[in-house]
């Protein structure tokens, strides 16, 4: 029965339509990169980038490099939706974009790490085999199916995201909208919208619909009589996140992915009506069809459990941020942090309150007043920088204070321990940060 259910062969129509999406979004990301100004802030001006923990190695090109990394990046978002030399241009593209990804995490979005996943399948999809310039040069290439396997991974994708999005929001400071009207403060200013986003009965209906709308939009786009109606919601939901939050391509891309769930018949005649619909699901299992569903377990059994490590790592995650990233935990929290840190000569004793606005962006230094990976991974900074000097230092963290939510502020880092010392865990608790229980007596 699984077999047949994943090995059909379905019209690709929907992943061709997809793609062209697909390549005219990424373009528009990278290129939209280079003429706003986020290279020059987020790459090129920090004295150094936090990277992911373990990907040091990874750094920007020096002096206009980045430019020139962003513009082949949105030149290869173009060949992807022409379909020219489709194959390399989506896995040069897939591995350029988990560089620069890994390559900072100050300006962290949670449809950075999805484009990562979507382009990793991508590359494994036959989705140049039609309406492409490949397939125009290589008569041989072209079909107008798809095994049906291409589909339901989408789906599955899709489903993980959106449950887990729904099943973080329901927690104490989403459901008293607290945490809605601390977003929604910030766009006051935002032309005719502004004032009617400051008040309270918005607040309500913005945190009723958001867990709603992620936990019921995949199975009502796949129930046909409920299919249009979630559409054109999804049309409203994710337009009103673009305006509000301005979160880049993102709302689109959800948006393109809305092709996999309409019949093709639909989809051929709205983009393709001289392409040759294919109407049969003729079962005809590949050679492969063993390696897909291994491969295809392991990969959604890993991408079920990555949400779920916080359970296992020991307080609450929206406090210490222990297994936050790459959980599809959206939008759920405010924090702000004060800190210093005191730098301590091992051989004299000789102690410096680092001065922040000599080594960090003002972003930068917001990130390290708030996070504990942030101000771990300055500490590791400042060791390295010292030891070019030939001095072994200890680094502490004083008066490290955090608030969430509009919360008042709570002691955050042990300031006895020396982070400079200190090994970080990725799946593991770090005991220096302070336990929340402790703040809530």
């Amino acid at each position: 029965m699984l077999d047949r259910w994943l090995f059909s062969k379905i019209d690709n129509s929907s992943l061709i339509i997809f793609r062209i999406l697909f390549g005219i979004l990424v373009a528009l990301e990278c290129y939209g990169a280079m003429l706003t100004g986020w290279i020059q802030r987020t790459l090129i001006e920090p004295r150094f980038t936090f990277n992911f923990i373990g990907f040091e190695w990874l750094q920007p090109l020096p002096g206009n490099g980045m430019y020139i990394y962003f513009f082949v990046m949105g030149t290869l978002g173009t060949c992807i939706a022409l379909g020219y030399k489709y194959r390399f241009s989506i896995i040069a593209f897939t591995l350029l974009w988990t560089g620069v990804y890994l390559m900072q995490k100050t300006s962290y979005n949670n449809h950075y790490y999805l484009l990562i996943l979507i382009s990793f399948f991508m590359c494994f999809f036959p989705a140049n085999r039609s309406c492409s310039l490949d397939a125009k040069k290589n008569t041989a290439l072209k079909t107008n199916t798809m095994y049906a396997y291409v589909k339901w991974i989408i789906v599955l994708q899709l489903f993980i995201i959106y449950t887990y999005a729904a099943i973080a929001k329901m927690y104490g400071d989403w459901v008293d909208f607290r945490i809605i009207k601390i977003l929604m403060q910030s766009k006051a200013d935002y032309y005719l919208i502004g004032e009617i986003l400051q008040q309270p009965w918005i607040h309500q209906i913005i945190g009723a619909t958001g867990i709603l709308f992620d936990l019921l939009i995949i199975p009502a786009l796949l129930w046909r009589p409920t299919r249009r109606i979630a559409f054109f919601a999804s049309i409203f939901f994710h337009v009103f996140n673009s305006i509000v939050f301005q979160i880049g391509i993102f709302p689109y891309l959800s948006l393109a992915f809305s092709v996999f769930f309409f019949e093709a018949a639909t989809i051929r005649q709205l983009f393709f009506k001289e392409k040759k619909y294919h109407t049969d699901q003729e079962f005809d299992p590949p050679s492969y069809k063993n390696m897909v569903i291994i491969w295809g377990g392991i990969y959604f059994l890993v991408q079920m459990a990555l949400p779920l490590r916080h359970y296992f790592i020991q307080d609450d995650v929206l406090w210490t941020e222990e297994g936050h990233r790459m959980s599809w935990r959206m939008m759920l929290r405010s924090r702000s942090g004060k800190i210093q840190f005191k730098v301590v000569n091992r051989k004299n004793n000789e102690s410096t309150i680092i001065d922040l606005n000599d080594y960090l962006t003002s972003k930068q230094k917001r990130k390290v007043g708030a996070y504990p990976d942030f101000i771990w991974q300055f500490a590791q900074q400042l060791k390295k920088e010292y030891a070019k000097k030939d001095e072994d230092i200890s680094v502490f963290a004083l008066n490290a204070k955090v608030s969430i939510n509009g919360k008042p502020y709570r002691a955050f880092i042990d300031p006895k321990v020396d982070l400079a010392n200190e090994n970080w865990h990725h799946f593991k608790h770090h005991d220096w940060i302070l336990p929340s229980a402790q703040q809530n007596k």
